[in-house]
C-alpha cells in the first residue's frame, strides 16, 4: 500500500503524454523509476515485446485517449470490469492498467535481474479488458471523507490494541517511510488536480501507518496473535487507502469523461 504502485506510474504519466502535457522520454523515464527496464508485450501488431515508447504511441494510434489504474485485492476487484482472465492476471499481480477508448488492459510481471529486489525489469502484458464501469471506484469526494475518517478508525484501532500509533515514534516511523517513498519523485504527474494530490498524499499516509502498525518492532503487542489482531483491525482502514489510490490516479480520465477538461 506505501510504495507507489507501477500501475500508478504507467497511468499518471501516460496520461500527461497523452494529453500532451510531458514529452515521451520524460513520461518513460519517470514509469520506469528505479527498475532497469520495462517493456510491453502482446500489444496488437507487435509480435515481440516492444519498449515504452513505442509501446504509448501505439495506444495512441489504438484510440486510448486515458489510462485508469486497478488495485485489486482477495475478494474486492477494484477497479476491474473483466473479463475473467484479466481480472485474474491483474489480482495475481494486485495491480493493472486499464485503457479507456480501447478495450485492453496492462498487467505487469515483475523480473530480478540482480541480487534479490535490487534490480528488476517489468514486462507489461496487454490483454483484452470488457469496457464497462470499473468497480468500486470513489470519486475524489467521496475518497477524501472517507481516508479522514479511516485514519481516525486507525488511530483508535491502534491505541485499543496497545500500539504507539500516533506517538512520536510511529510518527517518525511514518514520516521515514514517507521520505523513502518520495524521494526523487513527484506524486503525480502533470495535469492532476490538486485535490487528486492531496488525497494520494493521505492515502499514502495512511498505508504507512498499516506498515508501520503491521511491523513487529512497532508498539507494545509483538505475538504473532497480537499482530494478526492489528491487521484484521486495519484490514477495512487499508482497503479505503486503496479505493483512494485508485480515485487519484484515475481523476483525469474521470473528469475527461464528465466533461470537466
Amino acid at each position: 500500500m506505501l510504495s507507489e504502485p507501477r500501475a500508478g506510474r504507467l497511468a499518471a504519466w501516460g496520461n500527461a503524454l497523452l494529453a500532451g502535457l510531458v514529452s515521451p522520454d520524460d513520461a518513460v523515464l519517470a514509469i520506469v523509476g528505479e527498475d532497469t527496464v520495462h517493456r510491453v508485450q502482446g500489444l496488437p501488431g507487435e509480435s515481440s515485446p516492444v519498449g515504452l515508447t513505442l509501446a504509448l504511441g501505439r495506444l495512441r494510434t489504438l484510440g486510448v485517449t486515458g489510462l485508469r489504474v486497478a488495485l485489486p485485492a482477495p475478494g474486492h476487484p477494484l477497479g476491474l470490469s473483466g473479463p475473467p482472465e484479466f481480472n485474474a492476471r491483474a489480482l495475481e499481480a494486485e495491480e493493472a492498467v486499464v485503457c479507456h477508448g480501447a478495450a485492453l488492459g496492462l498487467v505487469p510481471d515483475v523480473y530480478d535481474v540482480g541480487p534479490e529486489g535490487v534490480q528488476v525489469e517489468v514486462v507489461w502484458h496487454v490483454l483484452a479488458v470488457r469496457e464497462a464501469p470499473p468497480a468500486d471506484v470513489p470519486s475524489l469526494g467521496e475518497a477524501e471523507r472517507e481516508l479522514a475518517e479511516a485514519l481516525r478508525e486507525a488511530t483508535g484501532a491502534l491505541t485499543r490494541l496497545d500500539v504507539a500509533g500516533s506517538g512520536p515514534v510511529a510518527e517518525a516511523a511514518v514520516d521515514a517511510y514517507r521520505a523513502r517513498a518520495e524521494r526523487g519523485r513527484e506524486v503525480l504527474a502533470p495535469g492532476y488536480p490538486p485535490r487528486a494530490v492531496r488525497v494520494l498524499e493521505l492515502a499514502q499516509r495512511v498505508g504507512a501507518l498499516i506498515a508501520v502498525a503491521t511491523e513487529s518492532g512497532h508498539g507494545g503487542a509483538v505475538s504473532s496473535s497480537e499482530i494478526s489482531a492489528r491487521r484484521e483491525a486495519l484490514r477495512p482502514v487499508e482497503r479505503t487507502a486503496r479505493r483512494a489510490q485508485v480515485a487519484a490516479y484515475n481523476s483525469v480520465v474521470e473528469e475527461r469523461e464528465r466533461g470537466v477538461r
